[in-house]
């Protein structure tokens, strides 16, 4: 990294941080912090959503999985994060838009109870501030490994980073973050698209790739740049001791004692199943995206707003996940988290100017995370948990204030996580905690927008679920070090956490229905009456400039976007 290089970044970074913080001073109330007065176009929201989605993690973590998985791993963003929009905008966000509510999780309480609403706010917490433990892990190992920083000084500059996200997300709230998302999804645009085309051209374009893949072990072109291709993990189990062996196949797989090796086949359709779920997850569970929504200024803005995040979403998943499959024909990292692949390539095809174009965009994809997050989760917190269950009916000021502190209590606690994501793939961490918490919590969301089941459901439900997939998360290290499966082997399959996840919990919510009785579909419950979440839903609605249903032509686009996503993951690179 030149001086000219740090010169792109700062400037790139710092004059969008300084337009944001001069157009934030101005936020006075709940509905301006929370949900930016309801001010924000359709392509404003449309590029946050898109920038919030692909953030620091998508460039080096999800390279990380492409590296691992291939093309299969393009599902998540094509099919599940674009359907997932989608269905938030048609079925659940414009009824929170309609009903003045600021939260998912004020959606969960009007729909199964206040104890729905209190365990969504929390898990959120839970899962997105891994997120943003990965953010930080990912900005340290760009500075250790382009910039050839030591350890301590790249920490420093990613804390540094966090502080002035912070700064300007308690200044301004979501519409800061907005305006930020916005114009820095323009930088993380070219960096993606430049980065991508010297790679592209380096490696010999897509036959140079599969030449290369072949090259280092027959087939595995077949296996990486087809989603159609089974897949096979193989587990070392050299030096283990005999119980732990013992214990570890009964976990499932195949057994190799000369190798001293465990192989286990995933079936590609599980693999689908499997990616498309945790698009879903993040895109419908995930608040950071329905509180983009919810601040749009009517109601065709907020469906339009899923066509642009979508239509971007296509072509940027291409450029950035492509990565890591060419990173896979260019480097052997067996010896190295796969997690280094792309700060690799970005250390060794780029020159001075272009190395500046895209550290600012891995820069920039993690202040739009950071300040996302942070916002999203101070609103949970505060209307979800802090004025639901702890201090009621305070005046407006105490609560925004309570949301401007718990900013940076949120975004600097991620740090918790950073030990733990060091230790191996980042993405495969992150998956873990998404099959174990947030789908059966997907779960609830789509049962209750798309069917009868009854409010009590959803509390049992939920507590099926997470049990479960606790178990999977502790069924491993004690099959290693006790010797005892918790699970059986089709339930211990990381592929199949997903699924069965979301089968024990709408399975649990249908047997609950059938003994306490069916509601009307999607019936919604009043919320409190009275008080500052009360007054503060009526503020949002008295901004309401449309009542219409806004069908059309943002409908038919937004599916349009979404077969297009379909047809590429399963029938182009199938």
């Amino acid at each position: 990294m030149t001086l000219v290089d740090w010169l792109i970044v700062v400037t790139l970074n710092g004059s969008i941080i300084l337009f944001a913080v001069i157009h934030g001073r101005d936020t006075k109330t709940s509905s301006d912090w929370f949900l930016a007065r309801r001010s924000l176009p359709w392509w404003i929201v449309g590029l946050s959503m898109y920038a919030t989605a692909i953030d620091a993690s998508d460039l080096v973590a999800d390279n990380g999985g492409s590296y691992s998985f291939g093309v299969s791993m393009f599902a998540t963003s094509w099919v599940g994060i674009i359907v997932g929009w989608l269905f938030m905008s048609q079925f659940i966000a414009l009824r929170m838009y309609r009903l003045g509510m600021y939260t998912n999780a004020e959606y969960l309480e009007a729909r199964f109870g206040p104890a729905t609403r209190i365990i969504s706010a929390l898990i959120q917490v839970l899962y997105r501030t891994v997120v943003m433990g990965i953010i930080g892990t990912t900005v340290f190992l760009t500075l250790k490994i382009v910039a050839g920083w030591t350890p301590s000084a790249a920490w420093t500059a990613v804390v540094s980073i966090a502080f002035v996200a912070t700064i300007y997300t308690v200044i301004g709230g979501l519409r800061s973050v907005a305006i930020t998302d916005a114009m820095q999804s323009f930088i993380m645009l070219a960096a993606s698209f430049l980065l991508f085309m010297v790679v592209y051209n380096q490696v010999g374009g897509w036959s140079g790739v599969e030449e290369k893949l072949n090259a280092k072990e027959p087939h595995l072109a077949e296996r990486v740049l087809h989603a159609g291709a089974a897949r096979t993990d193989v587990r070392s189990v050299d030096g283990l001791s005999d119980k732990a062996i013992t214990g570890l196949r009964k976990l499932g797989g195949t057994y190799d004692e000369a190798d001293q090796t465990i192989t286990t086949q995933t079936p590609a359709w599980l693999l689908a199943i499997y990616f498309t779920i945790a698009g879903l997850a993040y895109s419908i569970v995930n608040h950071t995206q329905v509180m983009r929504m919810l601040g749009s200024r009517s109601e065709w803005d907020l469906k339009m707003s899923v066509v642009v995040a979508g239509g971007v979403m296509l072509v940027v998943t291409f450029l950035n996940l492509s990565m890591g499959i060419m990173g896979r024909a260019l480097y052997d990292l067996s010896g190295a988290s796969v997690d280094h692949v792309y700060p690799s390539i970005v250390r060794d095809f780029t020159s001075t100017g272009l190395r500046g174009i895209v550290v600012a965009g891995i820069i920039a994809a993690s202040f739009s995370t950071y300040d996302s997050i942070g916002s999203t989760l101070s609103a949970l917190l505060t209307r979800d948990v802090y004025g639901r269950l702890l201090v009621r009916n305070r005046e407006e000021a105490h609560y925004l204030k309570v949301g401007r502190w718990l900013t940076p209590l949120i975004i600097f606690g991620s740090f918790a996580y950073v030990p733990f994501l060091q230790s191996g793939g980042m993405l495969l961490f992150f998956l873990d905690i998404l099959g174990a918490f947030v789908v059966p919590l997907l779960t609830i969301y789509l049962m209750g927008a798309l069917t009868r089941v009854h409010r009590k459901s959803a509390a049992v439900g939920i507590l099926v679920g997470v049990t479960y997939g606790v178990l999977y998360l502790i069924s491993g290290p004690i099959a290693e070090n006790y010797g005892v499966a918790v699970l059986v082997s089709p339930l211990s399959n990381k592929y199949a956490v997903a699924p069965i996840s979301m089968l024990l919990t709408a399975g649990t919510m249908v047997l609950v229905s059938l003994v306490y009785g069916w509601e009307a579909p999607g019936e919604l419950r009043p919320l409190d009456q009275s008080g500052w979440l009360a007054d503060s839903r009526q503020q949002v609605q008295d901004l309401q400039t449309e009542k219409t249903s806004a069908i059309g032509l943002p409908l038919l686009l937004g599916l349009l976007v979404a077969a297009a996503g379909i047809v590429l993951s399963f029938v182009v690179f199938w």
